[in-house]
């Protein structure tokens, strides 16, 4: 099932986490994902359900592989459970497309809707009458009243849209936010602080208390069979070499937006994946290429700068040829150095990059790039999808013979000058983040690129 609301805001990300874990607490299978590129609240789903939540985004993959990737990590003896984003009805266009409606109708789920019935009675039920009549088709079976003032509020709220909308109320919560602060766009990321889980036990005892789970896992079983021809069209791919290549992963506090499918498709491949960290190793590992995704190295810029060790192994092997691909936090640490309002933190400096940081977003939303410039990575013509949201900007960028930019912005903010893709020698970096299922000749590109330099290793010994 989908579980969706009339806006941002309105409580659905901890209503699905909630939900999630008080199954989990019941012993039930639970697979959790998230619709729209979002990692923050991906991350607190995954941790609900103990198990990797998945992006199901339709601007970043095409319907097919969409379906694939559901069909592929939906257990048929579990119960999937899908968090919207934004209201059920937004999209990038007047059509919707994207929306969480378009992808309730492609999978055929019904739509649990949270209502936030802030200072509202008998208005909701007018509210969600409009959701049912503007598009027959999405399949809402249910509503959840959110931030609930008191019983005689819910029992109007309640007799209310019954009676309107023939729709079941599923239960009524108190308003539980304080359990997760916000930071940026979204929640605080899971891995920064050690009461994730009581805030994720906490909220699931509430769930619990106020929701009818028996009715809403009827409702869950009420999805539609997928009528596709994808559903049996899973075959693991082939390794691309014998080799197994050793990816080294930047994956800690700092750096940890990466999706499930990006890993998986890496390790599908033949690659054996590496984790490392520079908040806690000295030095590098043997590797034969790199992958650091996003996150929020400004927030660990002090120890970040103080491992000079680490930047020192990594700049040094980068020099001679490392493939690197980097997003966004991973482009961050690259440069020369991070600028906050407390000083100057000197990053790796293998790129001649100086970042600043706003208080307000220069960069987020969904990203449209074509390839104009020889790279390691991508084919030059090629159209790749992806997203972006960065607070940091480009202070000072000294492009070079060795150093330039190789993609220009079709949608979104990029780099600098409506371009991105920062590439020197073997290493591509950009505010581009890419879904490995969407843009599948990622990974075989950073695996290829990996056996190259393995290969040219193993020549200079």
């Amino acid at each position: 099932m989908i579980i969706s609301a009339l806006r941002g805001g309105s409580g659905k990300t901890i209503l699905s986490i909630g939900i999630i874990g008080a199954w989990k607490q019941q012993g039930k299978t639970v697979i959790p994902f998230k619709k729209g590129p979002d990692y923050i609240d991906a991350g607190w789903l995954a941790l609900a359900a103990g198990q990797p939540c998945y992006n199901l985004d339709s601007f970043l993959l095409n319907q097919t592989q969409l379906l694939k990737s559901f069909i592929r990590h939906a257990t048929p003896s579990g119960i999937s459970v899908v968090e919207g984003n934004r209201g059920l009805y937004d999209g990038i266009d007047m059509k919707g497309s994207t929306s969480t409606a378009e992808l309730a109708k492609l999978l055929g789920l019904p739509v649990i809707l949270c209502l936030d019935c802030t200072k509202s009675t008998r208005t909701m039920a007018a509210v969600l009458l409009g959701c049912l009549h503007f598009d027959a088709d999405v399949p809402i079976q249910g509503v959840v009243l959110n931030r609930v003032a008191g019983s005689r509020h819910e029992q109007i709220l309640r007799s209310s849209i019954e009676y309107h909308c023939g729709i079941p109320v599923i239960g009524a919560i108190p308003a539980m936010d304080s359990q997760f602060p916000e930071r940026h766009m979204g929640l605080v990321p899971t891995p920064e602080h050690d009461w994730a889980a009581g805030s994720v036990d906490a909220v699931s005892r509430v769930v619990k208390a106020c929701l009818d789970l028996d009715r809403l896992e009827e409702i869950a079983h009420q999805a539609l069979p997928i009528n596709a021809p994808v559903s049996s069209s899973f075959e693991k791919p082939e390794p691309m070499s014998a080799e197994k290549p050793r990816i080294g992963i930047i994956r800690d506090s700092a750096f940890q937006f990466y999706y499930p499918e990006n890993i998986e498709a890496l390790s599908l491949q033949g690659a054996e994946l590496v984790f490392l960290s520079p908040l806690t190793q000295q030095h590098l590992p043997d590797l034969d290429a790199l992958y650091i995704g996003g996150g929020f190295p400004e927030t660990h810029a002090r120890i970040l700068a103080e491992n000079t060790s680490f930047r020192s192994d990594l700049k040094k092997l980068a020099e001679e040829g490392l493939p690197i691909y980097a997003e966004c936090g991973g482009l961050m640490y690259l440069g020369k150095e991070i600028v906050l309002e407390d000083g100057a933190y000197p990053m790796v400096g293998v790129l001649p990059v100086v970042f600043g940081l706003s208080p307000k977003p220069k960069g987020h939303g969904y990203t449209m790039v074509t390839v104009d410039g020889e790279n390691p990575f991508y084919p030059e013509g090629m159209e790749i999808r992806g997203h972006e949201f960065h607070y940091s900007w480009v202070a000072s960028f000294e492009e070079t013979a060795g150093c330039r930019l190789v993609f220009s912005m079709k949608r979104g903010t990029g780099f600098l000058n409506h371009r991105d893709g920062v590439c020197y020698k073997n290493i591509l970096a950009t505010y581009t983040h890419i879904h490995a299922s969407g843009t599948p000749e990622w990974a075989s590109a950073l695996i290829r690129n990996a056996v190259k330099f393995r290969r040219l290793k193993g020549n200079s010994l």
